[in-house]
């Protein structure tokens, strides 16, 4: 069966991307065929769409982190055909021909039924980075409250950043962003930010063992010295998740944080989710957690409009969720 696919191609040490007509009979032999409907953009995917072998091996390649469809052939009694499912993480769109394929071909373990109260594209808005900010939300909320203070949000435009301020409003948090973009902060709003600190303005001291402590808690989307100044600043008990790594992958840190003020650090991989928790955080997505601003975080495109847009995202200059219609 023939379908269209946006492929990346390794030539003369250059990486070239086309939509091309591609067979299903070269997917991987795994349980699950889907008919691929919507796909979303992350930083993930446009790193593999520029030839970066720390992400993507062996090309050609389809990248595509996220998908959502219908399963169209199932060789697993959990799936039948029709059934509408998401695909997020694991190998998908990172060795294994992604989202960015009308067709995709997983294991039975990747697949998680569409929840009920999320729409296929719905599902896609939140995607990867809706559900790292999920994962984040649920290990924040065990240990910081909504009156217990500020939370602060770091790479607060971007998905998992946005997603999170969308959330945390959800759930009744005083939510503080920090952003580097000021023709941006309208957004930020909207995604429900209470105050908005400049991110110079916020790195602006000079360094210290401990700043005063000005926030409960906080979801870090960014890594490097953003995250070790929020470290610093976090109230007595207080918790801070940390998910992304576009500032730096270093992290400069004395333990004053941690055996003075009893900080808890907690890493977040949405990749590496475990499978038998997927499925509930799916259906708190659908529920509990899912933003009410959810239709008004993004933007569609079509396979033909993803290198511009992987030009933008790699270069800082997209806000929120970028879908990208697959199925016509």
């Amino acid at each position: 069966m023939h379908y269209k696919a946006f492929v990346v191609e390794e030539v003369n040490g250059q990486y070239l991307s086309s939509v091309q007509t591609l067979n299903t009979t070269n997917l991987p032999q795994n349980e699950v065929l889907i008919r691929v409907h919507y796909s979303s953009l992350n930083y993930k995917d446009a790193l593999s769409a520029t030839g970066s072998k720390g992400i993507t091996k062996n090309y050609p390649h389809t990248p595509g982190i996220d998908a959502s469809g219908t399963v169209s052939k199932s060789n697993s009694p959990l799936f039948a055909e029709g059934d509408q499912v998401i695909v997020t993480g694991y190998d998908l769109g990172v060795n294994t021909p992604g989202g960015f394929g009308e067709y995709i071909c997983v294991p039975a373990e990747w697949v998680v039924k569409l929840p009920d109260g999320l729409t296929m594209k719905e599902s896609m808005i939140i995607g990867t980075a809706g559900f790292t900010a999920g994962i984040s939300m649920l290990r924040l909320m065990d240990l910081v409250q909504p009156d217990s203070g500020k939370i602060l949000v770091s790479g607060a435009t971007g998905g998992v950043g946005s997603m999170a301020l969308a959330m945390l409003t959800k759930k009744g948090y005083t939510k503080i962003a920090v952003s580097g973009k000021k023709e941006e902060y309208e957004f930020l709003k909207q995604c429900g930010a209470d105050e908005i600190i400049a991110r110079q303005d916020f790195m602006s001291a000079d360094d210290k063992a401990l700043f005063p402590a000005a926030y409960a808690g906080a979801i870090d989307t960014v890594g490097g010295d953003i995250l070790t100044r929020i470290i610093k600043s976090v109230h007595p008990l207080g918790a801070v998740t940390t998910c992304g790594s576009v500032a730096s992958t270093n992290l400069s840190l004395n333990v004053f944080p941690f055996i003075l003020r009893a900080v808890t650090l907690i890493g977040i991989s949405a990749q590496n989710y475990p499978t038998e928790l997927r499925a509930a955080l799916w259906q708190r997505l659908a529920t509990d957690l899912k933003p009410d601003i959810l239709l008004n975080m993004y933007q569609k495109i079509s396979l033909k409009e993803l290198p511009e847009t992987i030009r933008l995202i790699l270069s800082g200059k997209l806000k929120g969720r970028t879908i990208v219609k697959i199925a016509v």
